[in-house]
């Protein structure tokens, strides 16, 4: 964005800008520059922070930084061939990495989904309606301009986007699922899948 959106800026400001932009893009959706004349790729990192969100126990939305680094520990783990999953010196049990994975997956579904029916009800770049749905899903409040310009039917999708992301996707993923059964008192045969 040295060129673009913030080239009016020295680069002290510049940096400051950055610093902000990044941070609020996780929690309060605050913006210090127009977020529709950023470059795409500067839009993509910031549908990924987004999606990441703030920390768990506050108010910020997302898929919370913890999930991701249980899913990074996780991967790191996979390629160095651990048994276990392991973070900060600590293994991770295979019900937190269960529930980072179905957070994960759950959460992306949602997200690509929400963005299909908007895309097909409002006609709009594909990039554009992508920021919009992450920033609701994410409770960030960010837009690029495309949310006042919204059909009723498109509005009220994002609102709804925006209390999932509120309640959280794990808590919705529970509210969907079976209801909890009791432990069974046999497992099946080990089977191992051929993966990649």
């Amino acid at each position: 964005e040295r060129n673009g959106a913030l080239a009016l800026l020295p680069w002290r400001g510049r940096l400051w800008v950055s610093l902000f932009q990044s941070i609020t893009t996780r929690t309060a959706g605050f913006n210090t520059c127009d977020i529709a004349a950023l470059t795409s790729g500067t839009l993509l990192l910031m549908i990924v922070l987004m999606f990441i969100g703030a920390s768990p126990g506050s108010t910020g939305g997302g898929i919370k930084t913890t999930t991701v680094a249980v899913l990074w520990a996780s991967i790191i783990s996979g390629l160095r061939e651990r048994p276990h999953v392991q973070l900060w010196k600590r293994t991770l049990t295979m019900e937190t990495l269960q529930k980072a994975v179905t957070v994960f997956f759950f959460s992306i579904m949602l997200v690509l989904g929400f963005a299909m029916v908007l895309i097909y009800v409002e006609r709009k770049p594909f990039l554009d309606i992508m920021f919009e749905t992450v920033s609701a899903f994410g409770t960030v409040g960010l837009s690029t301009g495309v949310t006042p310009t919204l059909s009723m039917q498109g509005k009220l999708i994002v609102t709804a986007l925006m209390f999932i992301g509120r309640v959280g996707p794990l808590t919705l993923a529970y509210a969907f699922a079976t209801r909890r059964r009791q432990a069974a008192r046999y497992t099946y045969a080990e089977e191992r899948v051929m993966i990649g």
